[in-house]
């Protein structure tokens, strides 16, 4: 940490999604930097929205103007993690709900917060490592993923001659209630025991385990701060080494 100023001193942040889990985790780290944080999401956030709704997503940004006049720091978080399943089992009304959520819910919050950001700012959205790889199963989250990081690319390339740099997150497999929730309910279906699952995990990365919400909160400032001033349009993965 930078100290009592803080790497995000005098900066508004909107974290969306953020009452929660990894986005709980970054607003609470960018509050300790300095930031005066602002959350969006479906309940117990500051102000709630669902991403998904372009309405809503327009409002909450009226409201950010409202308070603060200006944004100079946005984290687009909110996301659904759905379950694995084989492409011949998709359910594709689910399908497009999840899309609405991970992609337009990302695209409408990068829509309605780049007119607050008139002096640039920096933007933080929320990929994985699914957004460069696949994987069995899983095809409904890295599309979303993929896509993730295909607007933040082209964002990059838009935005970077207001001063606005955009660069994606991507955790791995992180020690999360809903990544726990997850191997619980595997478990249960037949899956591999929790303590097994999380040690499979672990085994996989050069570090011997799995990052945790802090390590994804403080990659998040890296990208956020100035620390990252000359980084735009790139997906720094945050999984303990995996290949």
């Amino acid at each position: 940490m930078a100290g009592r100023g803080g790497l995000l001193a005098g900066r508004v942040a909107v974290v969306t999604g953020g009452a929660r889990g990894l986005g709980a985790a970054i607003a609470a780290c960018f509050s300790a930097e300095g930031a005066d944080v602002v959350t969006l999401d479906l309940a117990g956030g500051d102000i709630a929205c669902d991403v998904a709704e372009e309405a809503q997503v327009a409002a909450a940004f009226a409201e950010v103007a409202a308070r603060h006049g200006r944004l100079d720091v946005l984290v687009a978080n909110a996301g659904i993690v759905p379950p694995w399943c084989e492409l011949t089992a998709l359910d594709l009304d689910h399908w497009d709900r999840v899309f609405a959520v991970n992609v337009r819910g990302v695209a409408a919050t990068l829509k309605h917060a780049m007119p607050l950001m008139p002096r640039g700012g920096a933007v933080v959205a929320m990929g994985s490592i699914m957004s460069e790889r696949g994987a069995p199963r899983q095809a409904l989250y890295n599309a979303t993923k993929h896509a993730v990081l295909g607007i933040v690319r082209v964002a990059a390339q838009e935005l970077g001659p207001r001063g606005i740099r955009v660069n994606a997150l991507g955790p791995g497999p992180v020690a999360t209630e809903a990544l726990r929730a997850r191997i619980a309910a595997r478990a249960a279906s037949g899956g591999p025991a929790a303590e097994e699952a999380f040690a499979a995990h672990d085994a996989e990365t050069p570090l011997g385990r799995i990052a945790t919400e802090a390590e994804v909160a403080n990659a998040a400032l890296f990208l956020a701060s100035d620390l990252s001033s000359a980084i735009t349009g790139r997906l720094l993965r945050v999984d303990g080494g995996l290949e």
